[in-house]
């Protein structure tokens, strides 16, 4: 009920006719922070770096990732155009406790989309630490891409910032 319920919320909330920009950017984060484990999530993204990161540098990356993440589905929500999501099971990772919920999502053209939800424990409540679409975890694929950034900007984080600012300003 978790993921349906938050799927429900989210077009709601991200589709509604006649809302600003700003407003459905407020809106995706409220639903972000609310059921996401952003810090988690992004500490894993940066990999090892983030134990070389400055408090700083670790205060200014969790932030961009989470305005990254903001962005990032506020334009995808507005290319909403009818999708719906099924849970279709759900299993407990024995290894980490957590639950992968897996789905569906039904377009009105096209295939359906298999997508999975890693959900942990994180107390008070549950939180999404991974989504993983056609069997490809958006965490590691996320990490790969900002190590390759890391890397041709000499190893430094800096890079990745500044690439991170410039994806914050310019969304898709």
């Amino acid at each position: 009920m978790f993921i349906e319920n938050l799927s429900e919320q989210a077009i709601a909330a991200l589709t509604a006719p006649g809302i600003s920009r700003e407003e459905r950017e407020a809106r995706a984060r409220t639903l972000l922070t609310a059921n996401f484990a952003v810090p988690t999530i992004g500490q894993f993204v940066l990999g090892r770096h983030w134990r070389t990161a400055s408090p700083e540098e670790r205060s200014e990356y969790l932030a961009l990732f989470e305005e990254l993440i903001v962005v990032t589905y506020v334009d995808r929500f507005s290319r909403y155009s009818g999708e719906r999501l099924r849970v279709t099971s759900a299993l407990v990772d024995k290894e980490s406790d957590d639950v992968v919920v897996y789905s569906e999502i039904t377009r009105p053209a096209g295939a359906p989309v298999q997508v999975g939800w890693r959900v942990r424990r994180v107390p008070p409540s549950f939180k999404i630490v991974d989504v993983i679409v056609e069997g490809v975890s958006m965490g590691q694929t996320q990490r790969s891409d900002f190590a390759s950034v890391i890397r041709s900007n000499g190893g430094a984080l800096s890079g990745l910032l500044d690439e991170m600012r410039r994806r914050v300003r310019q969304p898709t």
